[in-house]
């Protein structure tokens, strides 16, 4: 059985990286969030929680329900824990588990969540299938995946294009796939759910949008970038100063006359 590596993670695990994921949660809280609600008295399974970025929306946005938070990396799941207690989020129960082999029974959970993991697997059908073993007949998935192929920019910019590409080439040697969120629909359906609904929730960020534009241009989608830095000139994929070039060209796009825009995919279907 294929399983996600906790170092097949393209962004790393420091803490610059969790306060990334932090910020893009608090920063997408609304967009992605704003109809992430279950019926109380549900059990739902998160599953690939990471340092719990999305755990807190989930547990303030559904008070009335438990929800399981598992991963399989114990550095996150630790950070995760941390948060829990410090929000005092007493609905959630965290434990270790391997997203390909759940250590939980046949149709248990009413409900699940994976946010953001996806694009990491090696073997995306494979979680799915093993997800919908967990989930109960007439239960729900929700699924939410970015798509770096949607990010566009002005200023233009060859150099913060390349750097883009750069992360998605690391991302696939990994493993991964940094453009899943377009695949959302023919993923899910070939797992076998049904009543598949998928809706683009588009970030767009001018001038007008100074919150947005620091938040999401800058500490979410920048610092992403910027996270790789290190391993493109390893691997001699750009020069330093032309990657240095293109992270400065991402900033223009924040500044009171850039524009940025990208878009998620969110997916919800049916047991």
């Amino acid at each position: 059985m294929t399983t996600r590596n906790p170092e097949e993670y393209v962004h790393g695990h420091s803490s610059r990286e969790a306060l990334r994921l932090s910020d893009q949660a608090n920063t997408l809280s609304s967009l992605l969030h704003h109809d992430t609600v279950y019926p109380p008295g549900s059990l739902v399974l998160e599953a690939g929680c990471g340092v719990g970025a999305q755990t807190g929306i989930l547990a303030s946005r559904n008070t009335d329900l438990g929800i399981v938070s598992v991963d399989i990396s114990n550095a996150s799941l630790c950070q995760a824990r941390n948060a829990g207690k410090a929000g005092r989020w007493e609905n959630v129960s965290f434990a270790r588990a391997d997203l390909f082999e759940l250590p939980f029974p046949d149709e248990v959970f009413d409900h699940v969540f994976i946010c953001f993991v996806l694009e990491h697997l090696r073997n995306p059908p494979a979680a799915l299938t093993s997800v919908r073993r967990v989930l109960k007949q007439g239960g729900t998935l929700t699924v939410i995946e970015g798509d770096h192929g949607s990010a566009f920019f002005y200023p233009e910019s060859l150099h913060a294009n390349e750097c883009i590409r750069c992360l998605e080439e690391l991302q696939k040697e990994m493993g991964g796939n940094p453009r899943i969120g377009r695949e959302l629909f023919p993923l899910l359906s070939s797992a076998g759910f049904r009543d598949v609904h998928v809706s683009p929730r588009q970030v767009y960020v001018d001038g007008s949008r100074p919150d947005l534009a620091c938040g999401f241009t800058r500490q979410t989608f920048t610092a992403m970038i910027e996270g790789v830095r290190d391993e493109v000139n390893r691997r001699g994929k750009m020069s330093p100063e032309d990657f240095d070039q293109g992270i400065r060209d991402l900033l223009r796009a924040a500044e009171p006359e850039g524009v940025f825009c990208y878009t998620f995919f969110k997916a919800v279907c049916v047991k």
